[in-house]
């Protein structure tokens, strides 16, 4: 019995150490169960935002799309570039992506109705084929898409393609002209054009004036060079009046262009100015009488006239006849004489009252009237 006493109290003090030994730490609460056992973290992170893409202001212009591409040997595409340079002969082929293209090229091959052109609207495009190309064909070749409602339609400026081609030809540095001598209008109110052209784009082109000899400088401030226009007066005035040529200079030879009058308009651009008088406002039975409607206009703008008189629903037999020419009236000022005249032949009462003149242009019409009386 004291033997088993004795090894109980050797035992004990082993046990508690044994229990002091599992107690957790004072400095350390037991965990709860189900708690995250990842100690939280204190480092920052920056939050990444979401990358916004750039967008374009709402009144921002919608972007151009080009929509022509040129046809290459072998049945390659290229888009061609704002300027091309072609041997004359060359077929050209130039496509447009829609199913409505409007076309704009050279005027004179549209005017001459010229078979070498031909233009076609396929399912997916239009197509513009030039056969034997010459030096004349120079110029600008544009398409557009053309946006149609029924039998209107519009061009879609955001979907379009041009470029301007020179066709080179041995001895033809100029654009042929129809004529070996052609006129320019001077008006101080717009530009004015020497259409002197040339078909190879790096071609040093001068201006010079018959008499008295000498060089125009094409300072950039009065007057300018547009190798797609020719020299442009920025600001025409009287002095710059007289004959005028170019001289075109490439690859060590040289070639001088139709020579050009350059004449000073008088008459600002405008309405018609209009006037109308009568042979006589008092006529007897049996005479004969002219009313005449004058306009003085600018030397190039075409003026149409129309009249209305007393014995036009009656078909009363008038003739009327329609004239115009140049004029000169001091200074070197030229001015275009456009007149209609209506004549009634054997006076009757149903020829009195108003004879009304309507004068029209590209820029509006004026409207004239005068009376004759029976006497």
């Amino acid at each position: 019995m004291k033997l088993w006493l004795l090894l109980g109290l050797l035992l004990v003090p082993e046990a508690l150490d044994s229990v002091t030994s599992q107690e957790p730490p004072k400095n350390k609460r037991p965990k709860e169960p189900g708690e995250n056992k990842i100690k939280p973290s204190n480092k920052k992170v920056k939050p990444k935002l979401p990358k916004i893409k750039d967008r374009d202001p709402p009144d921002a212009a919608p972007k151009t799309q080009s929509i022509m591409m040129q046809v290459m040997e072998k049945g390659r595409f290229q888009k061609p570039a704002a300027t091309l340079s072609l041997t004359a002969g060359q077929t050209l082929e130039l496509r447009c992506k829609g199913n409505q293209i409007g076309w704009s090229y050279p005027a004179y091959l549209d005017t001459f109705k010229d078979s070498r052109l031909s233009v076609k609207q396929h399912e997916r495009y239009g197509q513009l084929i030039l056969v034997n190309s010459t030096a004349a064909d120079t110029g600008e070749f544009s398409c557009w898409l053309q946006l149609c409602h029924g039998y209107v339609c519009r061009k879609d400026e955001a979907r379009t393609g041009s470029t301007y081609i020179f066709f080179t030809e041995k001895g033809e540095l100029f654009v042929p002209s129809p004529s070996y001598f052609d006129v320019v209008y001077l008006s101080p109110d717009r530009q004015a054009v020497v259409p002197c052209r040339v078909t190879v784009l790096s071609a040093k082109v001068t201006l010079h004036r018959e008499f008295p000899a000498k060089e125009i400088p094409a300072n950039g401030t009065d007057i300018m060079y547009d190798v797609k226009r020719g020299f442009v007066y920025l600001h025409p005035h009287s002095d710059h009046q007289g004959v005028v040529y170019c001289k075109a200079e490439a690859g060590g030879k040289s070639q001088i262009s139709v020579k050009y009058q350059l004449l000073y308009v008088e008459v600002p651009s405008g309405p018609p100015s209009t006037t109308i008088m009568a042979s006589s406002n008092k006529v007897r039975g049996g005479d004969d009488i002219s009313v005449l409607c004058t306009v003085l206009g600018e030397p190039d703008v075409e003026v149409e006239f129309r009249w209305i008189y007393p014995g036009q629903k009656g078909e009363r037999p008038v003739t009327i006849q329609d004239t115009w020419r140049l004029i000169h009236r001091g200074l070197g000022h030229t001015t275009r004489i456009s007149q209609s005249v209506i004549n009634v032949e054997d006076f009757e009462t149903i020829d009195a009252g108003y004879y009304v003149c309507t004068a029209q242009n590209l820029r509006g019409q004026t409207t004239v009237a005068t009376t004759v009386e029976f006497s």
